[in-house]
């Protein structure tokens, strides 16, 4: 990680800030031969966990707004990452699952953001590893 300049002022926001950016950028390089963004695997993961999330309930997991999400999953249904089908008791609720392309995909994508996780947080002791995982988590 760069050294911040000594006069920089201690704020926890600005190191979160920098510290996304630089995770970020990272596994989106992974991504690129996969033409998917940051959020796009997140979706994807997500479904790979649980089928059949409707749109609110998926936005409601992961913690991100009606318009951002549905752009996301407007793009991952063009490129056929996922399929929206109508749900089988209530045909005006539509549901979420992942497409084939995503199925074969699944192990290869898992294993990709498996090894950025790994490498990112190679620069801590394991305890550090567990201790920075339970802090973030306390933030959210």
């Amino acid at each position: 990680m760069s050294k911040l300049p000594p006069n920089m002022p201690d704020c926890t926001i600005f190191l979160l800030a920098k510290a996304y950016q630089k995770a970020h950028g990272r596994f989106k390089k992974d991504l690129k031969p996969f033409k998917l963004t940051n959020i796009q695997h997140l979706v994807l993961e997500a479904l790979w966990y649980q089928e059949g999330f409707t749109a609110a309930e998926l936005g409601k997991f992961l913690v991100l707004d009606k318009a951002t999400l549905s752009g996301v999953l407007d793009r991952l249904a063009e490129a056929g990452w996922i399929r929206k089908e109508a749900d089988p008791d209530d045909g005006r609720v539509g549901r979420l699952y992942t497409a084939e392309k995503a199925d074969e995909m699944k192990d290869e994508l898992i294993t990709l953001r498996r090894a950025a996780n790994e490498k990112l947080l190679s620069v801590f002791k394991p305890e550090e590893q567990v201790l920075l995982k339970r802090f973030l988590k306390d933030l959210m």
